[in-house]
């Protein structure tokens, strides 16, 4: 049973954040350089790619139902 629903706006958000971390501790390590800039195309490019990641995964649910429950099911659990 899953506990939520798979957000893969998030992931890609959360892959590019990451990213701009290894390259700083890299940086911080003495592995390689990095410029100060280099954080600010990488978080915001990947934060405009998580935002159309998402609007297509909504628009993809939205269209095929993913997530609607049946009214008969939803109220099964209650005692009336």
């Amino acid at each position: 049973m899953l506990r939520h629903e798979f957000q893969p706006g998030r992931l890609v958000a959360g892959a590019f954040l990451t990213l701009a971390g290894v390259l700083y501790a890299g940086d911080a390590a003495g592995a390689w350089e990095t410029p100060w800039f280099v954080a600010i195309p990488v978080v915001t490019g990947g934060l405009c790619l998580a935002g159309a990641v998402a609007f297509l995964t909504r628009g993809i649910r939205r269209r095929s139902g993913a997530g609607r429950t049946d009214p008969d099911e939803a109220g099964a659990d209650t005692v009336g």
